[in-house]
C-alpha cells in the first residue's frame, strides 16, 4: 500500500464557478492555506489547498472539461452535495466563530458528538458542505 512522504494518500476535489474567490474565502473563513494555484487567466486549472496534514485540490467548474462533466455544482441539485468534507480542527468553536465571521452557513449548530470530539457542518458560498470536528480517528485516545 502507497504511503505518502506527506498528508494522505485520500485528496478529496471541488469545482467552483468562482474558484479565484473561493480560495481566498476557504482560507480567511476556513484556515486553508495556499499550497499551489495554476491559472489560465481567471481560470484555475489546478488548487491545493492544506490544512494541518490534510489537501484538498480544486478548480474552476468548466462543463467542457472531462473531470468538470462528472460533476454537478450544489446549486444545480437543490442545494445538495453529493460528497463532504472532513476537516480535524483543534478547537471546533473557535473554527466555528471564525467560520460564521467570514459569512459561512451553519448547517448544523457546534455539538458534541456520539462517537467524540465537538463539530459542526457549515456551507461555503457555493454550496458545498464541510465538517468541522475535534474527534481525530487516527488518535489511540479517541478510538480506544
Amino acid at each position: 500500500m502507497p504511503s505518502p512522504r506527506h498528508g494522505s494518500t485520500i485528496i478529496p476535489t471541488l469545482s467552483y464557478r468562482d474558484a479565484p474567490a473561493m480560495i481566498d474565502w476557504l482560507e480567511r473563513a476556513f484556515g486553508f492555506h495556499k499550497q499551489a494555484v495554476y491559472m489560465d487567466g481567471d481560470v484555475v486549472l489546478h488548487a491545493q489547498l492544506t490544512f494541518g496534514s490534510g489537501m484538498v485540490m480544486l478548480g474552476s467548474a468548466n462543463k467542457d472539461g472531462d473531470w468538470a462533466r462528472l460533476m454537478a455544482q450544489p446549486d444545480e441539485i437543490g442545494g445538495r452535495s453529493t460528497h463532504g468534507v472532513c476537516v480535524v480542527v483543534d478547537d471546533a468553536d473557535a473554527h466555528c466563530a471564525r467560520a460564521k465571521a467570514a459569512g459561512a452557513a451553519i448547517a448544523i449548530d457546534i455539538a458534541d458528538q456520539h462517537y467524540g470530539g465537538r463539530g459542526y457542518a457549515a456551507r461555503d458560498p457555493e454550496g458545498y458542505v464541510w465538517w468541522f470536528g475535534s474527534y481525530d480517528p487516527w488518535s489511540e485516545d479517541e478510538t480506544a
